[in-house]
């Protein structure tokens, strides 16, 4: 099996997929994508028509977006026990995709300032930011796992965005949410991925 080849750059979600890397424990490699003109060319565009980072080849074969990346890892390399069997990923996919989806849209609706009005509320997947930061602390209240007790993927996906929405302002500080970042914050694969993206930051001038 070829190695995959991982396109990133150590200020963006690139950092999310790096920690799954590091949690598989696999063989890669790691293509840095600077912003601007080579992102957005037409050499990286082939392989992203986004122009975005992170994406994945393996196989032969492109990923993009990164809770697609995660769930392709994870089912690629299953011997990381990174994914619950298949009949029991209720909780896996339900969060995972909540991340992607409700959570993602509401930060970055609060972020930009836009308030969803109450009478369009039902026509909004989210609802309101209120509610899906009630809805995110219930469920990383239990003081496991998102998915039961044993860590996956979609604690990655999860916990990246609470780990950075709290440092960032997007999402308030929550002693829910405070002990899941701990429990995740403190894995061997988080700081190894923390410690190589970082290095790879580029010094101001």
């Amino acid at each position: 099996m070829s190695d995959p080849i991982f396109y990133t750059n150590p200020m963006s979600r690139g950092r999310i997929v790096r920690w799954m890397l590091e949690e598989i424990g696999c063989e890669y490699q790691t293509e840095i994508v600077e912003y601007g003109e080579i992102m957005k060319g037409s050499a990286y565009l082939a392989i992203n028509p986004m122009g975005k980072v992170p994406a994945l080849s393996h196989q032969g074969k492109v990923v993009t977006e990164t809770p697609a990346i995660l769930c392709y890892l994870a089912d690629a390399f299953p011997d990381a026990g990174l994914a619950p069997p298949p009949a029991e990923r209720q909780a896996y996919y339900r969060w995972l995709f909540f991340a992607a989806g409700p959570l993602e849209a509401a930060v970055s609706n609060q972020s930009l300032g836009l308030e969803i009005p109450s009478d369009k509320q039902a026509t909004i997947g989210y609802g309101s930011y209120a509610q899906t930061v009630e809805v995110l602390a219930a469920a990383v209240a239990t003081g496991s796992y998102i998915a039961g007790d044993k860590f996956s993927a979609a604690d990655i996906y999860l916990g990246a965005h609470i780990i950075w929405g709290t440092q960032f302002g997007t999402l308030p500080e929550r002693p829910e949410f405070t002990e899941y970042k701990n429990l995740l914050t403190g894995r061997e694969a988080y700081q190894r991925a923390d410690e190589l993206d970082n290095a790879l930051i580029p010094e101001a001038p």
